[in-house]
């Protein structure tokens, strides 16, 4: 099954909720007249793109409306699909792994997903024949390093912890040491999820950051921030976060089955003009996918036949 048919079904409970409330207004051929832009502009703010990029996008419409560039609801629709699109599409949605080794530090709130996106990444980076280390940074929960263990075992990656408590920094020193000893082509690092003290968190990964700098300072890094689909707005709150304390330079958003507020995988991209490089639509390994916006937008908004 490719990206679109299991990103079509993984949204089934967004495209309820999102796509028959645009179907009953858009592709109609009706002109596209002020009760319409109301009805689409709450069907978008439902939909939990948030309120910065509906009303980037309804601005947008009505310029284009104005214009005489877009006149029916069917205009409308197509215009709607390529803005969302472009809105998507804010850098590469392929994780840069051009260096041996390769550095993805992993972020987010606990209970988004965080180590199982790390495993599934690992399965993914091992099924392609390379070299993976998991480098447990979670030190504060002793099932963080048990579960990324479990995770190793499943993948084939190595994998290097420390006891619970230990200091993040000396784990990630000695997990860079080991990869380089083995010749890794990826180190993935695993954080603490804990965001009740922004000045701790920031101060943490600010160490390990400058660990991977100093160890390994011309290794391509990307910083992967993990979201949990299911939380909307919250998740927005929380990207914002961490794009102000760890420069996120990627997002994976998981969970999307569960809600019917998958526009917040446009909203984030937008707001933090970040790529979208995974998307988690199930429990299985090959239910994180690599990101398509265009892919991701045609099955939220199907043309009508």
């Amino acid at each position: 099954m490719g990206f679109f048919d299991k990103i079509k079904k993984g949204l089934e409970k967004t495209r309820k909720s999102f796509s028959e409330s645009l179907e009953s207004i858009l592709n109609t051929g009706a002109p596209a007249d002020e009760d319409f832009l109301e009805e689409l502009e709450e069907t978008l703010i439902l939909a939990d793109l948030g309120m910065d990029t509906v009303m980037k996008v309804m601005g947008e419409i009505r310029g284009s409306i104005a214009k005489r560039d877009m006149v029916t609801t069917t205009d409308v629709s197509r215009g709607l699909k390529k803005l969302l699109k472009e809105t998507l599409n804010v850098g590469s949605s392929e994780l840069n792994l051009s260096t041996t080794p390769s550095v993805i530090l992993v972020i987010g709130v606990n209970g988004v997903g965080k180590t199982t996106t790390i495993g599934k990444i690992a399965k993914q980076l091992t099924s392609q024949g390379k070299k993976v280390t998991l480098v447990a940074g979670d030190t504060f929960r002793a099932a963080a390093a048990d579960q990324l263990e479990i995770w190793a075992e499943r993948s084939g990656a190595s994998i290097v912890r420390q006891t619970e408590g230990a200091d993040p920094a000396s784990v990630v020193f000695d997990g860079i040491q080991s990869a380089k000893a083995k010749g890794s082509d990826v180190v993935i690092i695993d954080t603490a999820g804990r965001l009740h003290n922004k000045t701790n968190l920031m101060n943490e990964l600010n160490k390990i950051s400058r660990i991977v700098n100093r160890e390994l300072p011309d290794a391509a890094k990307e910083v992967l921030l993990v979201l949990d689909g299911t939380t909307g707005q919250n998740g927005l709150i929380q990207a914002k976060t961490f794009k102000e304390i760890a420069g996120v330079t990627a997002i994976a958003i998981t969970k999307l089955d569960g809600t019917a507020k998958g526009g917040i995988v446009i909203g984030v991209a937008d707001v933090l003009k970040v790529p979208v490089k995974f998307v988690g639509v199930g429990e299985q390994v090959d239910d994180l996918m690599p990101f398509n916006a265009n892919e991701f937008v045609d099955a939220l908004i199907e043309d009508k036949k």
